[in-house]
């Protein structure tokens, strides 16, 4: 299960910004996975709430948003429909991948001291 380890790295992630930025504890956690990533959502979920205990992160909630797949022309940047063949009906050019494969920490809410 490799999304233990990707749990691991972004715990050390959201401790090191929130360290950053002097918060006391985290509230919330924001996540978006690509649907290309290979990451299976309700398995990070498991594992970070394995690992948030004891942690600033101890009780604050992991919000996950899907990211669809999507593709466009390399050349004249046309949108490449779902299901449809990877190359630009208009100019030939390749579709490249613009989305839907990555794993991004979109956001923290963080509780920070007044000051």
């Amino acid at each position: 299960m490799h999304e233990y380890s990707i749990a691991t790295s972004l715990m050390g992630h959201i401790e090191r910004q929130a360290r950053a930025h002097g918060a006391t504890r985290v509230a919330r956690v924001y996540v978006r996975i690509g649907e290309l990533s290979g990451v299976e959502p309700d398995l990070l979920q498991t594992a970070y709430e394995i690992l948030r205990e004891g942690t600033l992160c101890d009780g604050a909630p992991l919000d996950i948003a899907r990211v669809s797949v999507a593709w466009q022309c390399a050349g004249c940047g046309r949108p490449i429909a779902p299901g449809e063949t990877l190359v630009c009906g208009d100019c030939g050019q390749p579709a490249r991948l613009v989305a839907g494969d990555d794993i991004t920490l979109d956001r923290l809410e963080l509780e920070v001291p007044d000051v």
